[in-house]
């Protein structure tokens, strides 16, 4: 068992319980983003009317661009506040989602659902892959981001297909987005009862590690005592002063621009079969 007073081993096998766990929420964290992917174009047209393709992905700009500023301050906050605090809390952000979509009777409405879907993944699956990260140490960061991103977007596409299967045998709503009211409730209360904070595995794993130059202070004794960097400094570190983390910057940025054009491939698709 790991605790804040000291009992805290960093490991894949030493904190086997707590990856899985955190694996099976990022499963969740993945199914709310795959009930939007098949449906939701469909009742664009259908229920709405909406022929324009920049109206039908009006929702997939709302879902991108919360998602990326979210992004920017998740980790920041998870330093000061804890990563379970700002796990759960995106958790309660996205608990309104599917009943929003269920009773939702103007195309805004569906916009609103993907800001707070966006902030939702902008929390929730950037902390489960911290809190791995945290767990394991510097010896599987790449393992366990492997297996959390493998995991996501599987539950990702098999959500969508679910719910599109669903939604073919029912109607469109609401059938498909009651398993979205469970997939919210469940996400909160594993990590709201069952996941532990990680932040002290990771501030363990710090005071082995000596700081960059540009991140210490000179003390009294004439030594360099490490200091929190402000905001701007770790933008501009990971956007383009140091190469390698600008290498997984402009990854990050193909992958997700790829993932966003696979979210605009549904309308038109639906266009073309009708």
């Amino acid at each position: 068992m790991n605790d804040e007073n000291g009992n805290i081993h960093l490991g894949l096998r030493e904190n086997l319980g707590q990856f899985s766990l955190l694996v099976l929420i990022n499963i969740f964290v993945g199914m709310m983003v795959g009930l939007e992917r098949t449906v939701v174009p469909l009742i664009g047209e259908r229920e709405f009317g909406l022929v324009s393709k920049t109206a039908i992905v009006s929702f997939i700009v709302s879902f991108g661009i919360t998602k990326a500023i979210c992004n920017l301050f998740a980790a920041h906050i998870s330093e000061t506040t804890g990563r379970k605090k700002v796990l759960v809390l995106g958790w309660l952000i996205g608990l309104p989602v599917p009943f929003i979509i269920i009773f939702a009777n103007h195309w805004f409405w569906f916009d609103f659902a993907n800001v707070l879907l966006g902030i939702n993944q902008a929390l929730c699956w950037s902390m489960t892959v911290i809190m791995k990260v945290d767990l394991v140490g510097p010896k599987r960061r790449g393992l366990a981001l492997g297996l959390n991103e493998f995991a996501g977007y599987f539950a990702v596409g098999f959500t969508a297909w679910l719910t599109g299967y669903i939604a073919s045998v029912y109607s469109l709503r609401p059938q498909p987005f009651y398993l979205g009211i469970g997939v919210a409730i469940t996400g909160l209360l594993l990590s709201t009862f069952f996941a532990k904070e990680t932040i002290y595995h990771a501030r363990l794993e710090a005071r082995h590690h000596q700081p960059p130059p540009n991140l210490t202070t000179p003390d009294s004794n004439n030594s360099s005592a490490p200091r929190r960097p402000a905001l701007r400094e770790i933008f501009a570190l990971a956007s383009w002063k140091d190469r390698e983390l600008f290498s997984c910057s402009q990854a990050g940025l193909v992958n997700n621009l790829n993932d966003g054009m696979s979210w605009g491939i549904y309308p038109l698709r639906i266009s073309w079969c009708r």
